[in-house]
């Protein structure tokens, strides 16, 4: 294919997307809660802006529109306390959150992918019950949240896309990234409907259409059940649409590559290329018999067919191929190395984690909001209680009336989370004759976990240890070019001070610590200390310093792992690995890969 034949097809590609993408908020302004929404991928430009234009045009000026912060607070999603009118009357007053006021309207969602679990259970809990319940504050009420959702994909590469527990209840999914802003243009305009609910019930669908978008459904891998009930709706949608009355094959079209493929994790076996295979059916030998069947018509093909011959006819090249690699990457990357601890503190360090019951002198930081917010709903109580006691004091007792009681007990302070960094540090033994094998395998590992790792923003360092001292020759760090740097030409050789090891390895483990971030030891070593802490040769003392500086690194409470590389398991690494409260795992023969799997698993 020759350059300009190449840009040709690029830009028509572009504009069948662009027309995907206007075609899918005709169908959103139809009726937005009926089809829970749309995903839209790409980055903030221009072209998503023109978009959204587009569709707001679309929709009537007096349907409520809502956008959804990122950290927006429970109750200001879900509703609760009114904590201006409780003040003012003195009694508990409730309002009503971000979901029941978009109660017929829309919800924007920017940078979806980001959204915190609490606020995406509480999304889909409305669209699935079109009401939300409150009981927090002291108010129990349930209001009515029917909507549909916009939701903006941002994520790049292999960035966690939309979380299925929303992605899996909004119909559509467009796909803006790449698309030129000169196409949007030269695409069709978005048709808009102003029609009843009730038109969705004249429109028909066959059984036979239904199942083979359950089928294509499977073929493409996917998993969720609800993408096929989409694609019935979007189907039936894009008849009324076409002001038909009944699902024909263009509509079925138009729902699998709204629904169905974008979704799609998978390529479907291709079977026209074994069909073509096939032997041919011999001509009969009879004459009579074969002037008879040449009245037999040939089959037509399959409706699944045609479909997933249009969806192949629609897609740029390699695009299933890609989604496919992009899902298998967000797998492996679930699976490959781990993440920090979650740690919650009272300090201003991470993301709002709510706040607490506590004294603010102790060191933490009031939460203003939530302190009036916990001593409102009291106020009438406490008003009663204060004129019980004033009648039993003298008259003369001219004490001020406060607007507000607060009490200890309604005190909060704010916490806050943060997932820490991993530091895995690997503390090697650089002695003997095997010294060499030893670093190899360190190597290897520290390369294999830097690439598990990386993405998720974890570090590795590395001490090694041989004839007197111990050297940190890698600080913790993300760098795969500096381990490689530190871990060429490391010569080997010497005595084992095991104990001098151990000391610099609780040092670096605490100096992790300090930092926010969660250490996590790997000794590779045999055990055979013969170099005591004072640099001095003799085998009961080195062993002995050994097992006291593994119990002083046991006190601190630092994960461990201990790997023993002599050749046959000795008695040595398992007493050293005791003493420590470490992991024990003998692998004498152990290889860079089976390393990595074995420290990533023994370190949760």
């Amino acid at each position: 294919m020759t350059a300009a034949a190449l840009d040709r097809h690029h830009l028509e590609s572009a504009i069948a997307r662009w027309d995907d993408a206007v075609l899918a908020a005709s169908l959103f302004a139809l009726a937005p809660s009926r089809c829970g929404g749309i995903i839209v991928r790409g980055q903030s430009g221009p072209v998503r802006d023109r978009w959204f234009a587009l569709l707001s045009g679309s929709i009537d000026d007096a349907m409520p529109r809502r956008r959804v912060p990122i950290d927006v607070s429970e109750g200001r999603l879900i509703g609760g306390l009114d904590l201006a009118a409780t003040l003012v009357n003195g009694r508990t007053i409730a309002e009503h959150g971000l979901l029941a006021e978009t109660n017929g309207g829309i919800l924007i969602l920017p940078s979806a992918e980001r959204a915190g679990a609490t606020t995406l259970s509480a999304i889909a809990g409305a669209l699935d019950d079109a009401v939300v319940r409150v009981e927090r504050d002291g108010v129990t009420a349930t209001n009515a949240a029917e909507f549909g959702v916009i939701a903006f994909d941002e994520s790049r590469g292999d960035d966690a896309p939309v979380a299925s527990l929303l992605g899996d209840r909004l119909a559509m999914v467009v796909d803006l990234d790449a698309i030129p802003f000169s196409v949007t243009d030269s695409g069709t305009n978005p048709t808009f409907h102003r029609i009843a609910r009730g038109a969705f019930g004249t429109v028909t669908i066959q059984d036979a259409e239904i199942e083979a978008l359950c089928a294509l459904s499977i073929a493409f891998g996917i998993a969720s059940l609800r993408a096929p009930i989409h694609a019935v709706y979007i189907a039936r949608a894009f008849a009324v649409l076409n002001d038909r009355t009944a699902v024909d094959r263009e509509d079925l079209e138009a729902a699998v590559r709204l629904v169905l493929v974008p979704r799609a994790t998978q390529v479907p076996a291709d079977d026209s290329a074994d069909a073509q295979q096939e032997p041919s059916t011999p001509p009969p030998a009879d004459g009579a018999q074969a002037s008879s069947d040449d009245n037999v018509q040939p089959e037509e093909p399959e409706l699944q067919e045609l479909l997933l011959a249009a969806a192949r006819a629609a897609l740029p090249p390699g695009l299933l191929e890609n989604l496919q690699r992009s899902a298998a990457l967000r797998k492996a990357k679930a699976k490959s190395g781990h993440s920090g601890a979650v740690k919650s503190a009272r300090h201003r360090r991470g993301r709002r984690d709510g706040s607490r019951r506590g004294d603010p002198r102790s060191g933490g930081t009031l939460d203003l909001l939530e302190t009036v917010r916990a001593a409102a709903p009291w106020q009438a109580v406490r008003k009663r209680d204060r004129q019980n006691r004033q009648s039993w004091v003298a008259s003369t007792d001219t004490a001020p009336v406060p607007r507000l009681e607060v009490r200890r007990d309604d005190f909060r302070i704010r916490r806050f989370k943060h997932q820490s960094e991993t530091a895995t540090i690997f503390v090697v033994d650089a002695s003997g004759s095997s010294a060499l094998h030893r670093l190899a395998e360190a190597k290897g590992a520290v390369e294999l976990l830097l690439a598990d790792c990386y993405a998720r923003r974890d570090q590795v360092a590395l001490i090694a240890f041989r004839g007197k001292r111990a050297d940190l020759l890698l600080p913790p760090t993300r760098s795969l070019v500096r381990a490689k740097r530190s871990l060429a030409g490391l010569p080997g050789g010497g005595g084992t001070p095991l104990a001098i090891a151990t000391d610099e390895a609780r040092a670096l483990g605490r100096s992790v610590l300090l930092k926010g971030q969660t250490p996590t030891l790997v000794f590779l070593t045999d055990g055979r200390a013969n170099i005591n802490r004072e640099g001095l040769a003799g085998r009961p003392a080195a062993i002995s310093d050994a097992l006291a500086a593994a119990r002083a690194l046991k006190a601190e409470g630092i994960p461990s792992i201990v790997i023993d590389t002599s050749t046959h398991a000795g008695l040595e690494s398992r007493t050293f690995a005791g003493a420590m409260g470490a992991t024990y795992l003998p692998l004498p023969h152990a290889d860079a890969v089976s390393l990595s799997s074995a420290v990533r698993h023994a370190s949760g």
